[in-house]
């Protein structure tokens, strides 16, 4: 397979409860996560070169190496060197179709893409556990993105426990164009206002997760 498209659809969260703080910076989440038949469309094909290259033409997406898709590349080049050596850099092109900076995991679901396009150009062979791994590193989204679906998540977003998909189900997604939230800002910024309430306890916060 010398290149490859892929679907990379957004995510809505059904349920979100921060329960504390983690000795990493981030919060301790449980999440019930959702795929939406909203996407992106990635495509993925040898660049020719050395270089990993960026294609988009949404004013908001950086063509940089702050770009998830980016990388994503970047970590399969740096895991697999030698398979990196033969097959060289990639191009990807960014069909942007989800709202940036919306909390639909558009960034966390194009890196995904990226991770699973990769696989399978160089053969690697990959299982989605492993591809999912290889996502923790970039974002706390991305482990979810890679499979997709319906799952509780906790810790940080990365311990996934499939849950059976809902069907038959609509949900109406609006969003003003000139309005942007930041996902570590609006984190950040809740912690500065409820980090009061927050669970100190480790064996408390253990038991919390228990409930779910």
């Amino acid at each position: 397979m010398d290149s490859c498209s892929l679907i990379a659809p957004a995510k809505i969260n059904l349920y979100l409860e921060i329960i504390g703080d983690r000795s990493d910076g981030f919060h301790e989440l449980v999440m019930i996560l959702q795929s939406v038949e909203l996407a992106d469309r990635i495509d993925i094909q040898p660049s020719n070169t050395e270089e990993i290259y960026i294609y988009c033409d949404h004013p908001q997406v950086p063509a940089d190496k702050t770009n998830l898709a980016y990388r994503a590349a970047e970590l399969m080049c740096q895991t697999f060197p030698d398979v990196y050596a033969n097959y060289g850099g990639v191009a990807i092109k960014i069909e942007k179709n989800i709202p940036v900076a919306a909390g639909l995991a558009g960034g966390s679901g194009n890196a995904a893409a990226v991770l699973v396009g990769i696989n399978l150009i160089w053969k690697l062979g990959l299982t989605r556990p492993e591809l999912q791994e290889l996502a923790a590193k970039l974002g706390s989204d991305i482990p979810f993105c890679v499979s997709g679906g319906t799952a509780i998540a906790t810790g940080r977003g990365e311990k996934l426990a499939v849950l059976k998909n809902l069907t038959e189900t609509w949900v109406i997604l609006a969003k003003y164009d000139n309005i942007s939230v930041s996902t570590p800002w609006a984190y950040k910024t809740y912690r500065q206002q409820y980090k009061d309430s927050y669970i100190r306890d480790p064996a408390k916060v253990e038991s919390q997760l228990k409930l779910y």
